[in-house]
């Protein structure tokens, strides 16, 4: 491998830096990107109990703003239900566009390196053949085996950028993906709770 690496010459290093960038964006998302830890099945139910039993205060408000980013966005709602539904709406609507800034975070980058990683393969194979050809014209082509040689560490670097980028390509379509079904989740449960507040029977009981 060390050889494969040192043949392709110096466009190798950015070439393995974006490997090690990419790896490093696709462990985290995968971590921080779990639709239960995004958003907890028993929020929303818990946040409907206290509004029921008129539990609701300032602390517990507090404790749900810090539990999830579902909690953040629905205390942001609950915060300001007390103003009316249109307002409860831009509040949870701002609270959503940030929890999803965040969601979103290095997925960016890892497309922006999908995209550059056959770039810059394709930049090591140019060099690497304008080196071949200069040795054609000094030495003439009476030794294929040398010239061989050459074209064939030229292609290491396209090699080598194809292998990173197709990964990369289709982790960042996958989280993209994953990014907009928890979007639709966080959606679903904050449509919930501006019905629950006020289009329900009891919201006006909920709201003294």
């Amino acid at each position: 491998m060390f050889e494969l690496v040192k043949a392709g010459g110096w466009i190798m290093l950015p070439i393995l830096l974006c490997s090690a960038a990419a790896l490093a964006i696709c462990i985290e998302r995968w971590i921080e990107l779990n639709p239960s830890k995004i958003a907890p099945p028993n929020t929303f139910p818990q946040v409907s109990e206290w509004l029921k039993n008129q539990q609701l205060d300032a602390e517990k408000l507090r404790r749900l703003r810090q539990s999830s980013p579902l909690g953040e966005i629905l205390a942001a709602g609950l915060a300001n239900a007390r103003h009316g539904r249109d307002i409860m709406k831009e509040s949870i609507e701002d609270a959503a566009s940030h929890v999803v800034h965040r969601l979103e975070k290095y997925l960016n980058a890892l497309g922006t390196i999908a995209a550059i990683t056959p770039l810059l393969g394709l930049l090591g194979t140019v060099i690497g053949m304008i080196r071949v050809f200069s040795e054609i014209m000094l030495e003439g082509t009476g030794n294929a085996g040398v010239l061989a040689g050459g074209i064939s560490e030229a292609l290491i670097t396209t090699a080598s950028g194809l292998s990173i980028a197709i990964p990369a390509l289709m982790m960042h379509r996958y989280y993209v993906r994953r990014v907009d079904s928890i979007v639709v989740q966080l959606e679903q449960e904050t449509l919930k709770l501006v019905n629950h507040m006020h289009l329900a029977p009891s919201s006006k009981a909920a709201k003294s």
